[in-house]
């Protein structure tokens, strides 16, 4: 183990976990990638983070092993926001360096809350379900909006609640698939409910764009989709279960160089 003040920054790590989000996150990749350099820097590492505790429940079909490989981050970042030595990894490493203690520990909800991934339980109810997305979505989007400059937290959390709700919908046939069961009312009606809700979450966030300053903004990047699914959802909600959400590839580059241009997100 090292102290942080004894690192510079590998660059290679910064590298390796830039590969990472390309291979396992493309769109959160693209997103960074439209950020200024200096920012890559706090995204890249926090973005393969989320990736590594993403898919650490599915690697396994072992639960026991699933809890272990979660643990695993808690205890690294309990380190990170212990503010002493924290362990040698190709992403912690990286991370620490750019991750202030207090915000790790933020970051260890999200790693909570990706234990529903590892059983077949249902939400036990819509503040649960909003509560999942929130830390999944909002922990990230916040800690990475608060490491860039200043965010009024509220706004972005409301950002991150669409996104991550849109993001949610498009990923439905896939966790059926896995035998999940991702909504509490997975009719028409509720599908359009909770489209309707993202796009009302949007809207609050987008009526306060001067709460979050033009360093914090590349955080939001990642969000750059979330409106038109969202209206997709609210219109046709039988392409949530078709797997039929999403914006073709020429569109949805034009839309994020649009926002990465102008800063409205």
């Amino acid at each position: 183990m090292m102290r942080r003040s004894a690192w510079p920054m590998p660059s290679e790590d910064l590298a390796a976990c830039a590969a990472l989000v390309e291979r396992a996150d493309p769109d959160r990749f693209r997103a960074a990638m439209a950020a200024p350099v200096a920012a890559r820097g706090v995204l890249f590492p926090l973005y393969a983070m989320n990736v590594e505790v993403s898919r650490a429940p599915w690697v396994t079909q072992e639960p026991m092993i699933a809890e272990m490989r979660l643990q695993w981050w808690r205890d690294a970042l309990a380190e990170i926001a212990g503010g002493g030595p924290v362990r040698r990894h190709e992403v912690v490493t990286p991370l620490a360096g750019v991750v202030a203690p207090d915000r790790a520990a933020v970051l260890d909800g999200l790693v909570e809350a990706r234990r529903w991934d590892i059983y077949r339980d249902a939400f036990e109810d819509e503040a649960a379900f909003s509560e999942h997305i929130d830390r999944v979505s909002g922990d990230l989007m916040w800690v990475a909006a608060a490491s860039l400059g200043r965010a009024e937290e509220g706004v972005v959390r409301d950002y991150a609640w669409a996104a991550g709700v849109a993001s949610w919908l498009r990923a439905i046939p896939e966790l059926e698939a896995r035998g999940r069961i991702p909504l509490l009312d997975g009719t028409e009606a509720g599908v359009r409910r909770l489209a309707e809700e993202g796009l009302e979450r949007l809207a609050r966030a987008r009526a306060r764009r001067d709460a979050v300053s033009a360093a914090a903004r590349p955080a939001l990047y990642p969000g750059w989709q979330a409106e038109h699914v969202l209206k997709q959802a609210a219109r046709e909600p039988a392409r949530v279960a078709a797997g039929a959400l999403g914006v073709g590839a020429f569109r949805s580059a034009a839309a994020l160089m649009r926002v990465a241009a102008t800063g409205r997100w």
